[in-house]
């Protein structure tokens, strides 16, 4: 009998790590590890591997699945108009590394790393620039249509200007993107095989 076949997809940041399980091309769990409360970089790998194993590979190790791919949003490779500091960039880049050495230590296998413009272009996700919504909201749009729904963490916001309002957890956005990574990483993989 052919073993199963996962992929993991990973948004990497300093503060909350997406990550999303897809078994063959079918979603298994969309899962984040948060470190907002964690401040040294050791802390935080230590915090990641411990979630890592446990949220996402505790059922693939104790039944020896195949992982066949892992996928991680590569760092940005420049710096674009109101993104982060050169310090916040190196940090996350650094971060980046090595969360991508623990994931090969685990698993054996080498991540394929997937610039952000190229996983949504592969998934024909287009950002509408004049948009009076971010970029981070429109791919949650689009994931949340794509899984045809999907039971969001939520929060009400108590004060200022948009109290009363629902807005999605932080970490969704993170997960989000991870799906992203994942099913675009799956989609790649696939074109280069036909």
């Amino acid at each position: 009998m052919e073993k199963q076949k996962y992929s993991i997809g990973l948004d990497v940041s300093t503060s909350i790590v997406g990550m999303s399980l897809f078994l063959d091309n079918k979603l298994q769990k969309l899962k984040h590890v948060d470190l907002t409360k964690t401040k040294c970089m050791f802390d935080k790998s230590k915090k990641f591997e411990e979630d890592f194993i446990s949220l996402i590979l505790k059922d693939i190790l104790d039944n020896e699945i195949l992982i066949d791919n892992i996928y991680i949003e590569d760092t940005l490779q420049s710096f674009s108009r109101g993104m982060s500091s050169a310090r916040t960039l190196m940090q996350l880049a650094r971060f980046n590394g090595i969360v991508s050495n623990i994931v090969f230590r685990i698993t054996k296998i080498k991540p394929v790393f997937i610039n952000v413009n190229t996983a949504r272009k592969s998934l024909g996700i287009k950002i509408d620039k004049n948009s009076d919504k971010d970029k981070k909201e429109q791919i949650m749009e689009w994931v949340d249509k794509d899984l045809g729904g999907y039971n969001w963490a939520t929060k009400i916001i108590s004060r200022g200007p948009n109290k009363g309002r629902v807005k999605f957890e932080k970490f969704c956005y993170d997960i989000a993107d991870a799906y992203v990574i994942c099913k675009a990483g799956i989609v790649i993989n696939n074109e280069w095989f036909k």
